[in-house]
């Protein structure tokens, strides 16, 4: 779990906040990537809690996912279009 948020989700987390920061409103796939990583950290909360060096990624990922799904939402109320993903950018 903490080599995937490290290496995959936050980095995929960083480009979605880049894209609604441009303009962007979050597509389908994201919103599905967003909330199986929030089911996995759920299904898996103990676990985090027993290992402090986990807290800092899963901090660091709730705080994207609030800044992505504010900024995305003030876009979609202001007529943002949704913009292409980068290729390869898989859960």
């Amino acid at each position: 779990l903490m080599l995937s948020m490290r290496q995959r989700r936050l980095p995929r987390a960083r480009r979605m906040l880049e894209r609604v920061n441009s303009g962007a409103i979050l597509r389908e796939g994201e919103m599905n990537f967003l909330r199986r990583v929030l089911g996995d950290i759920r299904a898996n909360q103990s676990l985090i809690f027993d290992h402090a060096d986990m807290l800092h990624f899963i901090g660091e990922f709730m705080d994207l996912y609030q800044a992505i799904v504010t900024k995305a939402l003030e876009n979609e109320r202001a007529g943002g279009l949704p913009v292409s993903d980068t290729p390869g950018d898989a859960g």
